[in-house]
């Protein structure tokens, strides 16, 4: 098998963005076919210590290696070489992990439809909640269910990227969940079929008769439009202030942030990024905000990573915005996508980005002018905003009642399933 491996990698697809919880764009293509690339000399000598070590392992390993073996270990030093810089945002995607990452993405998937985080002490996977009229919510899953087995399958011990996997399949076949609910220690079995699932990028609504409220999901290529249209419903100017929920949102596009931004901000410079030798790139706002004045409040929490970050540390510094509960992730690197001739792809960290004042809140996070934890609801309770402990404390913050900033647990970041 060493000559289906004689390249390392070979580069096929470029986009540029950030990733780790979260991902920051420029721009993004299906993945493509693969490629093959030239290789040089120079690497081929590199690489001899490499090769030689393949030849012996299958040489003189003590079982058989077949093809399996062999995408295994190729695989495990393209893992070794992203991880060994020390760098937690680089890293290599299989080709399932990329298509996988892709789609959430594209806002569109195959899957159950449920909200949920990973629950670090018990390893489950905790429903945060099923979109409406989704196929988890058709088959009776619940706010605070703990998924604790997939199609038989213990997944406590799994990273969260593998349980989605598995979760997630084609339109119409069925997936058998072990469930554990509040209070009980029993698993009981639910069969939910899955379905194609739309995921949308922004919702908005009029609370308490008078406040604005829109949840932006994502900084998607549809994002910037469905913001333009909730603002125009919504009409924010004549209301008397405005709730822009970021919790989970993991990131997105950058142009699209850009333009979120300049809804938000008449002019001026909103984001800084700076690269390898010391290149720098001031982005300003576009001009023409539908909402410049309103009085504005920002929900966060550990979900909201890199676009939605610069976006409120950026109105935080420029006073635009008060932020409303828990630190949010701390990602403050651009990245690059590179896609590999096994369909597989590279993340490399290309920059840096500021605020306007030059703040950086790479491995810290925003810090929310006011800090007040998600109280989760109990088990069977259907969300409402009212018992929303963290939105509940946004309108209390356009109200003029401010809240005492007291540090609290934080939650995990929000994936889809």
């Amino acid at each position: 098998m060493r000559s289906q491996f004689n390249k390392v990698a070979s580069v096929v697809l470029l986009v540029t963005l950030t990733f780790g919880a979260g991902y920051f764009l420029r721009d993004a293509q299906e993945p493509a076919t693969p490629v093959a690339a030239q290789t040089g000399t120079s690497r081929e000598e590199l690489f001899a210590p490499f090769w030689e070590a393949w030849d012996l392992l299958h040489e003189n390993y003590v079982e058989p290696l077949d093809d399996a073996a062999d995408v295994k270990l190729m695989e495990a030093a393209l893992n070794g070489m992203m991880t060994s810089l020390g760098d937690p945002n680089m890293s290599y995607m299989d080709p399932t992990t990329y298509e996988m990452v892709f789609s959430d993405i594209s806002g569109e998937f195959e899957g159950i439809g449920a909200t949920v985080r990973k629950d670090e002490e018990t390893g489950a996977l905790l429903i945060v909640r099923p979109l409406p009229g989704s196929p988890a919510e058709t088959a009776g899953i619940l706010p605070g269910d703990e998924i604790v087995t997939v199609d038989g399958q213990d997944i406590t011990q799994m990273e969260q990227e593998v349980i989605i996997t598995l979760v997630r399949g084609p339109a119409g076949t069925d997936v058998v969940l072990g469930v554990r609910r509040e209070g009980s220690e029993d698993i009981i079995e639910i069969t939910v079929t899955r379905a194609h699932i739309s995921l949308p990028s922004v919702e908005y609504d009029i609370l308490d008769g008078d406040i604005a409220y829109i949840q932006l999901y994502d900084f998607s290529r549809d994002s910037a439009t469905e913001m333009t249209n909730a603002l125009t419903e919504l009409d924010p100017q004549s209301h008397s202030g405005l709730i822009l929920d970021l919790r989970g949102n993991t990131g997105g596009y950058l142009d699209v942030a850009l333009e979120i931004m300049s809804q938000f901000i008449e002019s001026g410079p909103i984001m800084i990024e700076r690269g390898a030798g010391d290149q720098e790139q001031v982005y300003q706002a576009f001009g023409g905000a539908m909402a410049p004045t309103v009085p504005l409040v920002i929900l966060v929490d550990a979900g909201s990573a890199s676009a939605s970050e610069i976006l409120a540390a950026t109105f935080q510094d420029l006073g635009r915005a008060t932020i409303v509960g828990t630190q949010s992730y701390g990602k403050g690197t651009v990245q690059t996508w590179r896609q590999l001739s096994n369909g597989g792809a590279v993340r490399i960290t290309i920059a840096h980005w500021y605020t306007p004042e030059n703040r950086s809140i790479d491995l810290v996070g925003v810090t929310p002018d006011i800090v007040v934890e998600f109280e989760p609801l109990e088990a069977g309770t259907p969300y409402s905003y009212e018992l929303d402990s963290q939105l509940q404390a946004a309108i209390k913050a356009l109200d003029g009642v401010g809240l005492p900033q007291v540090h609290l647990p934080i939650s995990g970041g929000l994936r889809h399933l």
